[in-house]
């Protein structure tokens, strides 16, 4: 090799390192603030929205729920609250729930947690669960209740268990939003 190809050879190798090098620096710094990437998260379950009801009744429910990435391999490490109301004719109730436990798999979600207010008499300290599949701005929910009619009347639900979802959100008033669970197997 003559001493030009030998020059070209080596600045091209000197450019490839410092790519590389950008990239890494790229890869483990958010969007050029220096600071290293955050983990996704292992699993959530996040929104706002109404039921559907033909009847007129006026149910809510809204998630925050968090599986953090250091706790993927035990779901029932999950923070967070949820909470709902559902009220007809000036009527009902509303509770919110400390979660205990979150399993997500592709765009379903059950989350479980225990009541820690509200204005039903008996449901407090009740353990309850809720399943959501998030099919985009038509999420379907189903609650551990649907059988009994009330939290009150279920008795030592395990945690992460919930029911079908079988109930519709209405249309223009929310969305639940799905993150995956991806354990280790």
């Amino acid at each position: 090799m003559n001493r030009r190809t030998k020059t070209a050879v080596f600045g091209a190798a000197l450019l490839l390192t410092a790519t590389a090098a950008a990239a890494s620096a790229a890869a483990s710094s958010d969007s050029g603030s220096g600071s290293p990437v955050q983990a996704r998260e292992a699993a959530a379950l996040t929104g706002k929205a109404k039921l559907y009801r033909s009847a007129g009744d006026d149910i809510t429910f809204s998630f925050d729920a968090h599986l953090a990435a250091k706790d993927k391999a035990d779901p029932m490490k999950a923070t967070g609250t949820f909470e709902w109301s559902h009220y007809l004719n000036g009527e009902g109730a509303r509770a919110k729930a400390k979660v205990d436990c979150l399993l997500t798999g592709g765009k379903v979600a059950v989350v479980s947690g225990v009541i820690t207010s509200s204005d039903l008499p008996g449901a407090k300290g009740k353990r309850v669960g809720i399943t959501v599949h998030d099919l985009g701005h038509r999420d379907r929910l189903g609650y551990s209740w649907a059988s009994t009619g009330t939290p009150v009347e279920t008795k030592d639900l395990p945690k992460c268990v919930g029911s079908a979802p079988f109930e519709k959100v209405e249309k223009g008033t929310g969305d639940f939003s799905v993150t995956p669970w991806q354990p280790d197997l």
